[in-house]
């Protein structure tokens, strides 16, 4: 590998230290823009867009068989939008009532279990926006080390309400009104997930879609 992170084991890209992350890369099952250190790095920069585009596109092609670890195929990938850590998820936690109740805001970290899909392992979010009405928490999935490091509001149990990313296309593209099987960037139970397609736009940075109705069969 070419780049290398900068060792501050943050545990943004959901490795624990920076040699585990680039254990995982050389293994095929993360990619290089997990780190927001390697955004911070190669975006924005003109002259570097094209190398890190074809960087991406040979990380994706390797990592990615459209196949998952049950044997189930999936159409895409949802990767981040440039310069985030991961796809943005939104959640709404079983008791929709404790974002106002314990006043949860941007920033702040929430861990729990996304059992309304039926995953079994528990995430670290960071909040980017929270709702009070509804509940909703529009959150990044952040490494396990930062509930080490910070408080947490663990809300034990939460719903997947939605997900939005730049598409990896696999084998299909998302088509809007239609429910398809995607894998969620560097899913760490590697399983595919379905959803209903409800937005695609076309952007610079890629295919930028909104998936809803998220379960795993």
């Amino acid at each position: 590998m070419s780049w290398n992170p900068p060792g501050k084991n943050c545990g943004a890209c959901g490795s624990q230290t920076c040699a585990d992350f680039v254990s995982r890369i050389e293994a095929g099952s993360a990619e290089v823009d997990l780190c927001p250190f390697y955004n911070m790095e190669n975006t924005l920069r003109p002259e570097k867009i094209a190398s890190r585009e074809s960087i991406e596109l040979q990380v994706r092609n390797a990592t990615y068989s459209g196949v998952d670890v049950a044997g189930k195929e999936y159409d895409f990938v949802l990767l981040p939008f440039p310069g985030e850590p991961s796809a943005r998820k939104f959640i709404v936690p079983f008791r929709a009532d404790l974002v106002e109740k314990w006043n949860i805001k941007k920033g702040d970290l929430v861990t729990g279990r996304p059992a309304g899909p039926g995953c079994p392992l528990y995430h670290a979010l960071r909040v980017l926006s929270a709702n009070p009405i509804t509940g909703v928490l529009e959150c990044h999935t952040v490494g396990p080390m930062a509930a080490r490091k910070e408080d947490a509001h663990d809300v034990q149990a939460y719903h997947v309400h939605a997900f939005e990313g730049i598409v990896s296309v696999i084998k299909k593209p998302p088509v809007l009104g239609t429910r398809q099987y995607f894998l969620p960037g560097n899913c760490m139970i590697d399983l595919a997930h379905t959803a209903l397609v409800n937005m695609v736009f076309k952007k610079p940075s890629g295919t930028h879609v909104r998936l809803e109705d998220i379960r795993i069969l």
